[in-house]
């Protein structure tokens, strides 16, 4: 509207902005940020919270929605910026889908995997009933700022969790990206990311990986944005995961449970005849080189089974399942006897 965007940016009306942060951010760079909106002259309210896989619920989302009543927000001109991890804006992104039916936020990543993974894409969502982001919508952010900066302070095992999202895109989509991991995967955790410009040898391998990552995740997502086609590739990685990942809190992280279940995946294709076994050694080894881990004892057979049979409620009663069918390229099946999962199983834990 030209006449509230003329209010809101002639002056004569001071700028105000509610952010959201994470707690352990707001300790890294919480000056930062006020400083920031202080030189610029902008009212604010700054919220830090603690937003982690357990602390990822309703109870939360209605924590920051009385502190955004209390503040009185315009729904229309004033965008609601949550800055933190995949939980805090997905936290966030909840709260402004639902005050006042619909309020703009903005979506600042701080952690590789929120980075390439939940900074794309409309889903938000929380935790409910033991169940992963079973409450949830879709609605997109308004932008979403990128900078890379913010990963140089997280710890090493935050960035090989956010290689598991980053690996999951190369396995499904681009060979090219599954060479970049191959080859720089140990200078990419060994620098966090950073760009530097005497990395001759490795020429930016941070910015081009991020960069395919999040554009093959655009491919994938932006056709279907509302997922009325459940056949999605972006779930390779995610059909036993959620039921794993809830079960052993807190103890693995979402891009590790989501490469346990991509490497028992793996073990799947290979099992099937969809895969070589040098393919298969070449994927495991490239999760090795990330730092990722291939197996978890909490992955048993039995929590395989209740996992695809969750999987059945949700996706039109297919497994629907995406599988590599080379190195960079997959298919979705829906006929995975229990017998090949089975024998999979037993292949994968003996190694």
């Amino acid at each position: 509207d030209p006449q509230q965007l003329e209010l809101a940016t002639s002056g004569k009306r001071k700028l105000r902005r509610f952010i959201v942060i994470d707690e352990v951010v707001d300790e890294l760079y919480g000056s930062k940020v006020r400083e920031y909106f202080e030189e610029n002259n902008v009212q604010h309210k700054i919220l830090a919270l603690p937003t982690t896989e357990e602390t990822k619920s309703m109870d939360l989302v209605l924590n920051i929605l009385q502190e955004v009543q209390n503040f009185s927000i315009d729904r229309r001109t004033e965008p609601i910026i949550a800055i933190g991890g995949g939980v805090c804006l997905d936290i966030v992104g909840l709260a402004a889908s639902l005050y006042r039916r619909r309020t703009p936020y903005i979506r600042v990543p701080t952690t590789l995997l929120s980075y390439v993974d939940a900074s794309v894409g409309a889903k938000n969502g929380v935790n409910f009933l033991q169940c992963k982001n079973k409450l949830g919508g879709y609605t997109p952010p308004v932008a979403s700022f990128l900078d890379r900066s913010f990963i140089q302070s997280i710890p090493r095992r935050h960035i090989s969790n956010g290689l598991g999202e980053i690996l999951k895109m190369a396995l499904m989509k681009h060979k090219g990206l599954f060479d970049l991991l191959k080859r720089h995967g140990k200078y990419l955790l060994d620098t966090k990311f950073q760009s530097y410009s005497g990395s001759a040898d490795h020429g930016d391998a941070a910015l081009q990986t991020t960069r395919i990552a999040i554009e093959t995740m655009l491919e994938e997502l932006a056709p279907n944005l509302w997922e009325d086609d459940l056949d999605r590739l972006v779930d390779f990685g995610h059909l036993i995961s959620p039921e794993l990942e809830m079960r052993v809190l807190p103890s693995l992280m979402h891009g590790e449970a989501v490469n346990i279940d991509m490497a028992f995946m793996t073990y799947v294709a290979y099992t099937r005849g969809l895969i070589t076994a040098e393919e298969k050694e070449q994927i495991i080894q490239c999760m090795r080189g990330l730092e990722l881990p291939v197996w978890h004892g909490g992955c048993s057979w039995p929590l395989i089974k209740r996992a695809l049979m969750e999987r059945l409620k949700h996706s039109g009663g297919q497994p629907r399942m995406p599988l590599p069918t080379g190195l960079g390229v997959a298919e979705i099946f829906n006929d995975t006897s229990e017998e090949t999962l089975e024998r999979a199983y037993k292949l994968w834990v003996r190694d």
